[in-house]
């Protein structure tokens, strides 16, 4: 996972975040790889280090991402 070490977020905000994992990652394909689920949590963290505060933007932001970004 990309570095977010210096990202802090408060306990609202992290809520939010989990949500949109959450709904994010219900919304793939069985089965769903580790790598989707890394590339979804990193854009998510990297959207709200950003000020980000929408949970459904977070979502749609990261499987937007999901869908342009090649995979290895």
């Amino acid at each position: 996972m990309k570095d977010f070490s210096n990202a802090s977020f408060p306990p609202e905000t992290i809520g939010l975040m989990k949500e949109a994992m959450d709904s994010a990652v219900a919304t793939l394909p069985h089965p769903i790889s580790s790598a989707n689920v890394k590339a979804i949590a990193e854009t998510i963290l990297r959207t709200a280090k950003d000020g980000e505060r929408n949970r459904v933007t977070l979502q749609r932001m990261a499987l937007l991402e999901l869908q342009i970004t090649p995979r290895d």
